[in-house]
């Protein structure tokens, strides 16, 4: 076969060289250690929280070694792309300040690009027409009628399922046969002719899970399909060499690929990158049956899991710093020793560590998320948390969003309700979601709000109505010490002002100042804890207040 003559005739249209694609794509001049990383998902479904993970791992390693991260769209399966998939992608990514040096989007397009791969389909040809000049690929017409008669004779035979060596029969044609089948319009891939030897194996040093050997690549895989559209293995393959990526962080899945991508790069003359294949997110699962409770580990799953997509944190309100820094928590080991010893810095001063990463799948855990993001929310100003609030509310709670934008002042307030104790620190709120199930009786607009009542059986009606009636006529908002004013007013109706003194004698009394604040709290809350009652009075006004006493009243005496 005259393997230049075939590559003329498949690709009459390729004029350029790989040599050309070279000096096109020069190599990048940056510092010695310097990693090129790349996010490269399909616009075919929503962010997977694993995607997230990977695109964190990814950016940061650039970033700490003075390198490039870029943002690669592998678009090549039109019919599942998803109308604005890229600009999802982009966006989803942007609200955790995961941004890209390089992409397809406006200011990100280098020498680099096309940064999606519907854009590079001269490139990818190009390097299969060198392939086919050495002899290392072939136009194959084996129908899916004949691929399912190989497929039958290989389970009849119990040998390996695949197309290769005697069950590669594309192989066998000759140039005019090729020819003629052309001339005839018949359907063709092209497809790898693997110079792989069954039994033969290739050794790979993965940065995290140290030495693996892996039997050769010995299947001729398609490189192009019918339309002339690379397949993933190749097109990554040709995207990270001319990209002039050196470090691919994936998820394990990808780990059985690796004889047939070093084969690949290594037929086409290219470096291999380094491929750190990293363990993927788990879940526990606990089911019940006659034998009793059952718990196993399992991949966070798009069908099943909500908190799998990425979208469910920005519904939830949880700020993107939150779930980034509980996702560095899981990439590495000693990171939450590192953050405990080094306070006042950020994950941008951490030293993320390839060979610290976890070799089996962590638990995604929703708890300790959750207990993450109170101790990061309390380190934000107040000022920091009403942005976020509203950046959030905005989308997804119109009620608060309402509140915040039309009495600032009122909502600042409420912050320092939750997050302020005295001079001590709250750590309450662990998402912005967690403002109307928490303190709905802040956020919630009065005409909406239904307070479930915490109130003791202690208290009987004709208390609280005393209560709540010699409050009424002076609620004391204007007081500048509203506690002592509560206390002179419950003395006046036979409530001891001191608990201890209660204590001591607590027949003299109807109760203790305490309980007069519980019962006007409840009134005002529902709940018999709250932040400071008189700020929460406050906020609502005089006339919301009076209305809830008076709701309260007439809940009590119904």
């Amino acid at each position: 076969m005259d393997y230049n003559k075939l590559a003329d005739l498949i690709f009459a249209d390729i004029t350029d060289t790989v040599d050309d694609l070279e000096k096109r794509f020069p190599e990048r001049n940056l510092p010695e250690g310097a990693r090129v990383t790349r996010f490269a998902p399909s616009p075919t479904g929503y962010m997977h929280i694993g995607g997230l993970y990977a695109a964190m791992i990814s950016r940061k390693l650039a970033k700490q070694s003075g390198g490039v991260f870029y943002l690669r769209i592998e678009d090549t399966d039109r019919k599942r792309e998803l109308e604005d998939g890229v600009n999802e992608i982009i966006n989803s990514l942007k609200k955790f300040d995961l941004g890209f040096d390089e992409g397809p989007f406006e200011g990100g397009e280098t020498i680099y690009g096309p940064y999606k791969q519907s854009e590079r389909k001269e490139i990818y040809q190009t390097c299969v027409k060198k392939l086919m000049q050495e002899g290392y690929a072939y136009p194959d017409f084996t129908t899916a009628e004949e691929l399912d008669e190989i497929r039958a004779k290989q389970e009849a035979a119990k040998v390996d399922i695949g197309y290769y060596g005697e069950y590669a029969v594309g192989r066998n044609l000759t140039y005019e046969q090729i020819e003629e089948k052309l001339a005839a319009g018949e359907p063709y891939v092209v497809r790898l002719k693997s110079p792989g030897e069954a039994g033969k194996t290739v050794i790979y040093s993965d940065p995290i899970r140290g030495k693996i050997e892996m039997p050769e690549n010995i299947m001729d895989v398609v490189l192009l399909k019918s339309d002339g559209i690379p397949t993933y293995h190749f097109a990554h393959a040709v995207d990270d060499h001319f990209m002039r990526t050196n470090l691919v962080i994936r998820g394990d899945e990808w780990l059985a690929s690796y004889p047939l991508h070093k084969q690949l790069f290594d037929l086409c003359g290219f470096a291999l990158p380094k491929y750190a294949h990293i363990a993927p997110i788990m879940k526990l699962e606990v089911t019940v049956d006659e034998e009793g409770e059952h718990q196993r580990k399992r991949k966070l799953s798009k069908r099943k899991d909500p908190e799998a997509a990425v979208g469910f944190y920005a519904e939830q309100g949880f700020p993107s710093v939150s779930v980034l820094e509980y996702l560095m928590t899981i990439a590495n080991s000693n990171y939450e020793e590192w953050h405990a010893a080094h306070a006042d810095k950020t994950i941008d001063d951490f030293t993320l560590s390839l060979k610290k990463m976890p070799v089996s799948g962590a638990l995604f855990d929703m708890v300790k998320l959750n207990d993450v993001s109170k101790e990061m929310i309390s380190k934000l100003t107040a000022e920091e948390c009403y942005d976020l609030i509203m950046e959030w509310a905005k989308e997804h709670d119109e009620n608060i969003y309402t509140f915040g934008t039309q009495d600032k002042d009122g909502f600042m307030k409420t912050i320092n309700l939750w997050k302020m104790s005295g001079k001590k620190v709250r750590k309450d709120v662990g998402k912005w979601s967690d403002l109307r199930a928490m303190f709905g009786y802040l956020y919630t607009p009065e005409d909406e709000l239904d307070l479930q009542y915490e109130i003791d059986e202690k208290y009987t009606p004709e208390m609280i109505t005393e209560v709540i009636e010699e409050y009424k006529k002076d609620l004391f908002l204007d007081s500048e010490d509203w506690f002592s004013s509560m206390k002179v007013m419950g003395e006046k109706i036979g409530y001891c002002p001191n608990v201890k003194e209660y204590k001591q004698n607590p027949d003299g009394y109807k109760g203790s100042i305490t309980d007069v604040c519980t019962i006007v709290r409840v009134a005002i809350t529902g709940k018999q804890n709250s932040p400071d009652l008189f700020t929460i009075m406050n906020v609502i006004g005089k006339d919301k207040t009076v209305g809830r006493l008076d709701k309260f009243l007439a809940w009590v005496n119904r």
